[in-house]
């Protein structure tokens, strides 16, 4: 994707993947929307990157989804970038009955939301000459974590979702990009100080490298393995990796 001269909508901008995301694409010269519901949150990323704008965005709420695609169209009529980052993370056990008020609001969050808000923008976006729609998945969509096999499994849908929209809209000007971020260290599970995570500063500047490639999937060189583990082999990795984490 050109990553210049662009209007962007950024979900979950405010902190983390999203706002590091924001801040490199600012300092490109694009005109960047942020969307969240933690106005605090939108409000210093805002502060600290003047000329960034940013709308409040229940990205669980359809009423809020569809109120806030209306405002970005109106306000910004040159929008032509729509990155759905937005997520929840959390410890399960699928051996156990998992809570439903997690079940529900991890896929709600991470999965129809992004649906619901590419399918109120997609029209806007295919009138553009040049568009995009980036969803950000996670290597736990290929290889999970079995500790969050909730969150794991919504990846996994993600990864099937932004396939068949990139086959939809094969003939069309809006080009759909992936990508798939292994651990880094952002507040998603306290991993800020992770060692074991990526840093975040290293990780944006990789993924902003490989987005302004002709890649349809943009993952940094630490991803790539647990991305190609997937096929009829891939059992004994995940066992692997999963004992890994379960200190087997």
């Amino acid at each position: 994707m050109k990553t210049t001269g662009n209007t962007i909508l950024i979900t979950g901008g405010g902190s983390g993947i999203g706002r590091g995301l924001a801040e490199a694409f600012h300092r490109l010269g694009n005109q960047v929307i942020i969307a969240g519901r933690r106005r605090a949150n939108l409000d210093e990323t805002i502060a600290a990157n003047p000329g960034m704008q940013a709308i409040e965005l229940d990205i669980g709420d359809p009423q809020s989804i569809a109120a806030a695609a209306r405002d970005v169209v109106a306000k910004w009529p040159s929008l032509n970038v729509l990155i759905n980052n937005a997520g929840v993370m959390h410890i399960d056990d699928l051996s156990q009955p998992v809570d439903d008020a997690m079940l529900v609001s991890t896929l709600t969050t991470n999965v129809m939301g992004p649906i619901r808000l590419t399918g109120a923008l997609v029209e806007h976006l295919k009138q553009q000459g040049d568009a995009t729609i980036v969803n950000v998945s996670s290597v736990l969509g290929f290889v999970p974590m079995a500790i969050a096999g909730v969150y794991s499994s919504t990846k996994a849908a993600m990864h099937s979702y932004t396939q068949s929209l990139r086959y939809k809209l094969k003939d069309t000007s809006v080009r759909v990009v992936e990508i798939a971020p292994p651990w880094v260290q952002t507040d998603l599970l306290n991993s800020k100080n992770e060692p074991r995570a990526m840093p975040l500063a290293p990780f944006i500047e990789q993924t902003m490298h490989e987005l302004g490639t002709d890649a349809e999937e943009a993952l940094v060189d630490v991803a790539r393995p647990l991305r190609n583990n997937a096929g009829p082999n891939e059992a004994a990795f995940v066992t692997q990796f999963n004992d890994m984490f379960a200190g087997a």
